[in-house]
């Protein structure tokens, strides 16, 4: 069920309905497409009913889906390369779409953008013939091609990975097992469905277990704040999936309207569990603000949770429904630094807050290693997290297949302490692991995994392991008209780059404060402060910071600051 902004529903499709859609689109490919079993096929819609049919419609065809978001019409020079590189990268044969963004690929717009002359076969599905499919392909073998999930890293790297039909039956068994999703259920899914965990949701769980998803796009809520709320509260949903970027959304532009929610007659009791959808360390301040918010009318403060996932398994953790609740721990910042775990109590100085993403799938085995002699490290070592899993993806998916990566990222081995030579795949995340108290539904002890960032993302500054967040939030707490911020390293310099939601006059305020609460609480000299207007720091559809986009617009001068200091 697909709702737009005012809450009605524009689209409903059963299994049936989807299948014989799903028919109809792959009896299409074969007519106009002239494709093969094995062909790559980029599906181009918006989010909704039609990118399911079209997914399913692929399979039939015995083709490979690969799901790209749509180029923006109204920035198109700033959307429509990354779709385009993607058809390139994944050698799509064909695109399939909806009339409008046919018409938008092929425009005078689009032509200042990309060479539109050598788009491969674009065919719309909009009005399709009545036609049967002869028979179904059925792939030979389970660890056969399912689908192609594309994505850009928070450093800007556009990775393809593959996932068989295997992993995705592994994938949407975790899932159904860990959040208990029967016939009977309803879930509310608010993320965008292109790639990773969102996608997983929106397109495959509700056909493997058989409940009702109702899907609510997230670009939605921008025309109706209420939407994701109300639809919550109107079909009594007791489990809802949602992104930081939605629940951001929902705390800045609700966080004055508890009373007209309460007018409206939205009640939040219903919910019983509230996850965040995040291939990063869980944002607890966000989440207690979104719990505090709308405790009033109802929302309890159990029922907020985070997922993890990465490239290689974009499901690791899920809260779940019958596990115990998530486990918070404080730790030293300091130690932190030298890639030690050592755990303080509340409030003492240069503590961390930091939550567990959610319980360990069913099925998947995690391991903490140290990522430059690969051998495992103990409890109180800070590591890359490694998984275990059926449903890890099978490799990276490159123009120029890349042996010794994949080997080193997808089916790699401890280099001791391992009789059983397990294959492990590299999430390129640091976190480590506690045993907890708490007996999870089977009875036995539950082990909480703690994310603690991306490797890639890390800082290297005098020897040390800095973690871009910590610095970050220490910048945002320090003045009120500081919107977002962003850190990075350029030579051996640290700049910081904040932006400003007051007047202009405030922008040489911030420096001398920016520059102290950084050397305070990290030691750290500044080397450059840029202020910059609301909006400069790019944010991914997951809401994460793009660090790296922002760091090579900083070096090519187009950021367009309001003010720089350099501190050299």
């Amino acid at each position: 069920m697909l709702l737009n902004a005012k809450g009605t529903t524009v689209c409903t499709a059963s299994c049936l309905q989807l299948h014989k859609r799903a028919e109809r689109i792959a009896s299409v490919l074969g007519d106009k497409g002239h494709l093969n079993a094995g062909d790559n096929v980029v599906l181009l819609y918006p989010p909704g009913i039609e990118l399911i049919a079209a997914f399913y419609g692929c399979l039939y065809a015995g083709c490979i889906p690969v799901t790209v978001r749509p180029p923006h019409a109204q920035n198109l020079a700033a959307t429509l390369p990354t779709v385009r590189m993607i058809v390139d990268v994944s050698k799509a044969a064909c695109i399939l779409t909806t009339q409008t963004l046919m018409r938008l690929l092929r425009s005078r717009e689009a032509a200042t953008a990309v060479d539109v002359k050598t788009w491969p076969t674009i065919i719309d599905t909009d009005d399709l013939p009545r036609k049967r499919l002869p028979q179904l392909y059925k792939p030979p073998t389970p660890e056969m091609l399912a689908y192609l999930d594309f994505s850009v890293s928070t450093t800007g790297m556009l990775t393809g990975v593959k996932m068989s039909h295997s992993a995705v039956n592994a994938l949407c068994r975790a899932i159904k097992l860990q959040c208990e999703l029967y016939s009977s259920r309803q879930i509310a899914i608010c993320l965008d469905p292109y790639c990773g965990l969102g996608f997983a949701l929106w397109c495959l769980c509700s056909v493997y277990s058989g409940h009702q998803s109702i899907l609510i796009p997230p670009m939605e809520l921008e025309n109706n704040l209420f939407l994701w709320l109300s639809t919550v509260n109107q079909y009594k949903i007791r489990d809802t999936f949602c992104s930081y970027s939605v629940m951001e959304l929902c705390t800045k532009g609700l966080g004055n309207q508890v009373e007209v929610l309460k007018t409206r007659g939205i009640n939040l009791s219903c919910i019983r569990t509230c996850v965040v959808v995040a291939e990063e360390r869980p944002r607890i301040a966000l989440q207690q603000s979104f719990s505090k918010l709308f405790k009033d009318i109802g929302l309890s403060p159990r029922a907020v949770s985070t997922t993890f996932g990465s490239r290689v398994n974009v499901a690791i953790c899920l809260q779940g429904t019958s596990g115990p609740d998530p486990t918070t721990v404080y730790v030293d910042l300091k130690s932190l630094r030298h890639d030690r775990v050592r755990l303080v109590e509340r409030g003492a100085p240069q503590s961390l807050l930091l939550s567990e993403s959610g319980k360990i799938l069913p099925g998947v085995k995690v391991v903490i290693v140290n990522p430059e002699t690969k051998g495992p490290v103990g409890d109180s070592h800070l590591g890359e997290i490694w998984v275990n899993s059926p449903h890890t993806a099978s490799g990276y998916y490159t123009i120029y297949d890349s042996e010794t990566l994949q080997a080193d990222h997808f089916n790699t081995r401890l280099s001791f302490g391992d009789a059983a030579q397990t294959l492990w795949a590299r999430t390129g995340y640091l976190g480590f692991v506690r045993r907890t108290e708490l007996t999870a539904a089977t009875g036995e002890r539950h082990d909480a995994l703690y994310v603690v960032g991306a490797l890639d993302e890390t800082l290297e500054l005098r020897g040390l392991r800095y973690h871009p967040i910590d610095i970050e939030t220490s910048v945002a707490r320090i003045h009120r008209s500081i919107a977002e911020c962003a850190v990075f390293t350029w030579t051996n310099l640290l700049v910081v780059v904040v932006e400003l939601c007051g007047s202009e006059q405030e922008a040489l305020d911030l420096v001398p404060l920016v520059t102290n609460v950084v050397l305070e609480e990290h030691y750290l000299i500044v080397g450059v402060v840029v202020v910059v207007d609301p909006g400069v720091i790019p944010i991914n559809s997951r809401g994460e910071k793009q660090r790296m986009h922002l760091r090579d617009s900083f070096l090519a001068d187009q950021l367009d600051p309001i003010y720089v200091a350099y501190n050299m």
